[in-house]
Formats: C-alpha cells, sequence, structure tokens
C-alpha cells in the first residue's frame, strides 16, 4: 500500500461539517473501544436520523478528532478505507478531488499507476 498512499494523519479528512455513517460493525467496535453503553455514546457522540447513525461534528471537525483521531481502534471501516475509495477506479476527475485533499497519496504516480496500485489491494482484499 504504502506505494500508492501513506497515511501523513494530517487530518484534513476529518474536517468539514460533514461526517461518516456507521453500519452495526462500526457501533460495535466503537462502543467497545469508547466502553461506554450504546444509549451513553448516542447522546455524546452520535447524530442519529431515522436508521441512520453518524458521527456528530463538533467546531468544523469529526466529534473524534483533536490533532489525531481520538478512536482510532474504533473508527468506522470508511475511515480506514479514505483515500483508498473504490470510485477512484471509474473516476480520475474524482481521484483529482481526493489527491487535493490528501497529502498521502504519492505525488509521483498518475492516475492509472495509482488506479493499477488500488485495483491490485482490493483484489488481494477479495473487494
Amino acid at each position: 500500500m504504502s506505494e500508492i498512499f501513506e497515511c501523513q494523519q494530517c487530518g484534513d479528512c476529518c474536517h468539514g461539517e460533514t461526517t461518516v455513517s456507521l453500519d452495526e460493525a462500526d457501533v460495535r467496535r466503537m462502543l467497545l473501544s469508547l466502553g461506554l453503553e450504546r444509549d451513553d455514546a448516542a447522546a455524546k457522540y452520535w447524530r442519529i436520523t431515522g436508521n441512520t447513525i453518524q458521527m456528530k461534528t463538533f467546531d468544523g471537525h469529526c466529534i473524534f478528532y483533536a490533532d489525531g483521531c481520538t478512536i482510532h481502534q474504533g473508527k468506522p471501516w470508511r475511515c480506514s478505507e479514505w483515500p483508498l475509495h473504490p470510485s477512484i477506479l471509474v473516476d480520475e476527475a474524482n481521484f483529482e478531488a481526493i489527491r487535493k485533499s490528501c497529502p498521502g497519496i504519492n505525488p509521483r504516480l498518475n492516475y492509472e499507476e495509482f488506479r493499477a496500485g488500488l485495483a491490485a489491494l482490493l483484489y488481494a482484499a477479495g473487494k
């Protein structure tokens, strides 16, 4: 993976007023990491709309961001995958937008080189 991406832990992906949705595995992992009951975590950390659970934002960033991820072991799978999102494989414009916001993407690679590396990683992971 380090050939195409190496996280710089800059936190750029944690900033903004939007956040990721949590699936049930994310919820369980987060609760275990936080050592909290579901209702307590929901009240303090989550925004729930219907059946959708998302992490709250605070002061323009994810509620779990404070000079890095404070819930690294319990973070959602989408956060763990970012920026290696499969949408990059089919949309060069998406790749360029993500590249601009993420200093961890190898700047020496062009789109096709990055795409080939990501495709190989996803294939090896069975995705």
